[in-house]
């Protein structure tokens, strides 16, 4: 008799989540029971589950409306019909085809159809919905002759008063007004709720045929979905038998060039991945992906196969990775196993430049219909929450930026603020809006509309309107197309070179760059910034404590570095016994066996497995769990609490040592959705080290790529820094000389003009390009003719330097820029044949301080160029210590002068600390700690030169200072406002740094783990 329940998958709307529906049906002894959401079929396969697991008959639908306004219900009567409904909702999203608000064109599916919107006719699948309240009306004349078609409608969207209250926020929230101003019109009625069935029932009493009417259509409604069955596209070729011969032929050709000819080991591993991949069916999976990469390769593009497909060799033959999986022992069965009850996916990294293109293929080539991105749910977040409910309670924005920023404690107690407290934690958890999943491709055999109706959100690619994980349940598998920026500055700098240079460089090549001396002089010294995955504080501090020269030792530090392994202190043990490898026992014979090349120490995903089956006695399926629980991928609680609890019943029959059993749980534990498997740490070592080939043999090219690619973990100031540390002259932007992005002559670099804020860029390209067409600019007023321009933005060019190569001074180009534009904007004037004489000004020679250059540069770029930031101190000391010698001064006390570059915010349990990254003077990296005690009385005040006392502390061969004392220095006055001492103190409040906040609890010290090394001590 519940035809029309929402869930809170009705976005803004329903405040029930789908487990509660289920729930709250069981409560009140409902054996059948309908899932209506707005617009949407986001919940029905959850809901399905549920009530089947319930013993409830799950009817399947969606609730039609526009613009708030309800045009009818839909009700499948079987899959068909929800594949009818999916059509006309994809129409309406991504072909803006207006929903018909009567007789929609419905073979399969009931349609119930509210009082306020009767149509003239009615098909014969189609009804009328009548709620209690509203049987008074059947007396006119005009409803009572459409009894016969009328069935019992009674909505639910809340299961109590209090979520009632819930239901208006959230209305108020989705109209962006105040509650007090929302009408009757704008929510559900009070009584649309769960109740007693004969009750129900009893309000009908005098009209059979209504219930019958109801009863017609429960019973016509057989919504059966087979979830075990495949939903991918079956076949690359026309069938399995002639996938499986392709794949085979692609698997022995590239055997023949990936290894010798006499290389039987591979061959034998390609034949049994062959067996197994044919036998899950799974080589279309496998041929769409070379698909894909092979229109990559013909298109020029660079790209990364990473994850478990990296286990593969067939994945490493046919193309997919560069990983050797017999190089690093990767066993296939972590990525496809005949055990495994989820098939996996590959993950498939392209330049953010070229990942679009690669898109657009799928989509064409394997049809539109066929083809969506996977949705996801962006929940309410705290911050968020606050704000929106706090704003429908009328606070104004001052209190709600104290809501949103600060914690609850800090909160006033008022009764509005309370207000908001409860309702907003009944909130938590709840969708808000629906999104696109980052990467993850379907690819259907049927039309994915058979399962989902689509969105289309700005990206402009369709979404379906689930989860991966709904996704992977009912049996459709992602492929994930990934896009990052170091792939693209490995390909930018690669054609920067053989542009600049003519030398062509096969950085797919892996012999060149992996384990490749100088290369590796640079890794253990952590001189990567620039490289991908290496380049951060704490993984260049990583590098230097395990001294780390070899792509193996890489592809460990790519894993430890995680929060998985720290977390659990191991990362710490892992430094401690890399680099004292006779110094410490194995937990236990399983461990050295198992894990010998890592020092007996869980590092990868694969590891953690490995000791639950052979230390803890786990079954291939409880491995399979915790598999999936590191990926991110497990959402089943009650399962992890279950190889838990199996895990130590394991042990104890076993007879390991409690205490040991606790500590290696306790490890496991720590992996929890922050670990790579192994073939996903090589497949990032291998990028790492291609980039960090480029970064040695052709730094100025490789950072130019990095900028021009925006970077990485630091700002723009910090790449340009590098170049110029690797032997490049920087030099502002030209307009005869610079492109849109910062480009290279030899070792001179011109910044592009793209990193003028204030330049829109429509200007900025079109510089460039008006000169590539028509000749150099030949002077100010020449360059005006050609570009349409306002006075201002001229103005920002001469004081950034960009028409230096007229030979005058800026205050002459100024006055010169008022007499051609005076304060307004001329339109675009063509050169004309016959040009008239350029007008010559005499203008006094004005003397400049050497320095204004350096401020006008940090106003317009944000930081300096023609002079360091420690030219422009006040003070001409510049510490005791340089970086160089800081190894020599362990357990010292130094003073040293630095300029800030980046800190990072990290909880303790006694508040927050940070960690800097600054620069000396000779312009070298160092790192320092500043624990909450200091940071209370002396604390960062922005970007900037700073003078810092502390003590060295070096641990495993990498230099920290802990900071006592730190003072920011004053630069000198801006000379530009040497009237206006406020004015000149101004500039330099906007120096830059890199801020970054971790979330995460705080990482164990070594005291509070006191690991024994000495497996006796586990007795």
């Amino acid at each position: 008799m519940f035809l029309n329940c929402h869930s809170y998958h009705s976005l803004r709307y329903g405040t029930i989540s789908i487990k509660e529906l289920v729930k709250q049906a069981v409560h009140f002894n409902i054996k059948t029971l309908a899932l209506t959401d707005i617009n949407t079929i986001t919940g029905i396969y959850d809901f399905y589950k549920l009530c089947q697991d319930h013993n409830i008959k799950p009817i399947v639908g969606v609730e039609i409306r526009l613009q708030d306004e309800l045009y009818y219900i839909c009700l499948a009567k079987n899959q068909k019909s929800i594949a009818e409904v999916n059509r006309l909702l994809t129409a309406y999203n991504c072909e803006d085809i207006e929903i018909p608000k009567a007789n929609p064109d419905f073979t399969d599916t009931f349609v119930i159809y509210p009082l306020e919107n009767i149509p003239e006719k009615l098909a014969d699948h189609e009804f009328i919905g009548i709620r209690q309240n509203q049987l008074n009306l059947l007396i006119k004349p005009e409803l009572k002759q459409f009894i016969h078609k009328m069935v019992i409608l009674h909505p639910v969207t809340f299961n109590t008063t209090e979520e009632y209250e819930l239901h208006k926020i959230v209305r108020a929230i989705d109209y962006n007004t105040l509650i007090s101003k929302l009408t009757e019109a704008d929510y559900c009625k009070d009584n649309e709720m769960f109740t007693d069935k004969k009750e129900l029932l009893a309000q009908f009493y005098h009209e059979p045929q209504i219930i019958e009417n109801t009863k017609y259509i429960v019973n016509s409604c057989h919504f059966d979905f087979d979830f075990s069955t495949p939903k991918n596209k079956k076949h690359f070729t026309d069938s399995k038998e002639n996938d499986s011969k392709l794949l085979k032929k692609l698997a022995y050709q590239g055997l023949s060039k990936r290894y010798s000819d006499d290389n039987l080991q591979a061959k034998a591993r390609v034949d049994k991945e062959l067996g197994v991949i044919d036998q899950l069916n799974f080589c279309a999976y496998f041929l769409i992906t070379w698909d894909i990469i092979q229109y990559s390769n013909r298109m020029g593009f660079m790209h990364v196969g990473r994850g478990s497909g990296a286990n593969s060799i067939v994945s490493y033959c046919i193309g997919i990775t560069d990983i050797c999986p017999l190089e690093l022992d990767l066993y296939f069965e972590r990525f496809l196993n005949l055990n495994r009850k989820t098939p996996p996916d590959f993950d498939i990294d392209w330049s953010w430049q070229t990942r679009d293109i690669i898109l657009e293929y799928i989509f064409d080539k394997y049809g539109k219909n066929h083809v969506a991105f996977c949705g996801t749910n962006v929940e309410f977040k705290y911050r968020s929450i606050f704000r929106e409910v706090g704003k429908v309670f009328g606070l104004p924005k001052d209190e709600l930026d104290i809501l949103a920023t600060k914690p609850i404690q800090k909160h006033d107690s008022n009764s509005v603020s309370r207000q908001v407290h409860y309702y907003g934690k009944l909130l938590e958890k709840f969708p808000n809006q629906r999104s696109m999943h980052s990467c993850g491709i379907l690819i259907s055999e049927e039309p994915i509309t058979n399962y989902s109706a689509l969105e289309m959100p700005p990206k402009g690619f369709p979404i379906v309107q689930f989860d991966m994980y709904t996704a992977e349940e009912i049996g459709l598998e992602k492929f994930d197309i990934l896009s990052q920026r170091g792939l693209g500055t490995i390909d930018d700098t690669v054609k920067l070179i053989k542009e600049k240079r003519g030398i062509d460089i096969d950085i797919r090549d892996t012999t060149l760059s992996k384990d490749e001396a100088r290369c590796n002089e640079f890794l253990s010294s952590g001189k990567t910034i620039g490289c991908f995955y290496i380049e951060s504080p704490a993984m260049r501090g990583l590098l230097r404590r395990l001294k780390c020269d070899n792509y193996k030792v890489l592809v460990a530090a790519s894993s430890i570095i995680r929060p998985g392994v720290a977390q659990s202190g191991m990362m710490r043990e892992y430094i401690f016994r890399h680099n004292h490898p006779t110094r410490f026992e194995y937990f236990h014979e399983v461990f050295e066996k198992e894990l010998g090349e890592t020092y007996g120490i869980m590092v990868y995903q694969e590891d953690v497995i490995k000791i639950a089956l052979h230390f803890g006695g786990l079954s291939a399926p409880d491995g399979d769990v915790l598999r999936r629980a590191m990926s991110g991928k497990g959402r089943s609680l009650s399962a992890l609490q279950k190889v838990k609890d199996n895990f130590f019943e394991s042990c104890k029959n076993l007879g390991h040592p409690e205490q040991l059993s606790m500590e290696v749980y306790r490890q496991i534990e720590s992996f929890a959705g922050y670990s790579f498997c192994k073939a996903h740490s090589a497949s990032y070592a291998v990028e790492s080290y291609q980039s960090l080939y480029l970064k040695v043999y052709y730094p100025i090219e490789f950072m130019v790529s990095a900028i021009n690619n925006g970077g990485g973990f630091y700002r723009t100031e910090v790449y340009i820094h590098e170049a110029r540390m690797s032997g490049a002259f920087i030099h502002n932007p030209c307009v005869n000389l610079s492109q849109y992005q910062t480009t290279v002559y030899g070792s001179d670099v011109y910044l592009g003009f793209m990193h003028i804020e204030r330049l829109e860029a429509r200007l900025a390209q079109l510089i460039p390009e008006e000169r590539t067409q028509n000749g150099e600019y030949t002077s100010l007023e020449n360059f005006v003719k050609r570009i349409p321009i306002g006075i201002e933005t001229l103005q920002i060019l001469i004081f950034i330097g960009a028409f230096r190569f007229t030979g005058k001074q800026k205050h002459e180009l100024l006055i010169e820029s008022r007499f051609l534009l005076g304060t307004h904007k001329v339109p675009f004037r063509h050169l004309t044949l016959l040009e008239e004489p350029q007008k010559d000004y005499q203008l006094p020679s004005i003397e400049r301080n050497k320095f204004e250059d350096a401020f006008d540069e940090i106003e317009i770029l944000g930081f300096p160029v023609s002079f360091s930031p420690f030219d422009l101190l006040q003070i001409r000391y510049r510490g005791s210590v340089l970086v160089k010698d800081l190894l020599k001064f362990h357990k010292h006390q130094v003073k040293m002068l630095a300029y800030l570059i980046s800190r990072k915010h990290v909880p303790t349990k006694k508040g927050t600390m940070y960690f800097g990254t600054w620069i000396d003077a000779d312009g070298e990296y160092f790192d320092t700690a500043h624990f909450p005690n200091c940071l209370e009385e002396y604390p960062f005040q922005g970007g900037g030169c700073y003078l810092l006392l502390g003590t060295v502390e070096v641990d495993f061969h990498f230099p920290t200072v802990t900071i006592h004392k730190m003072a920011k220095m004053p630069f000198i006055p801006d000379p530009r406002y040497s009237m206006d001492k406020d004015k000149s103190q101004e500039i330099q409040r906007s120096l830059r740094e890199d801020v970054s906040m971790t979330f995460r609890k705080p990482y164990p010290q070594q005291h509070e783990i006191d690991l024994p090394r000495n497996k006796g001590m586990w007795k």
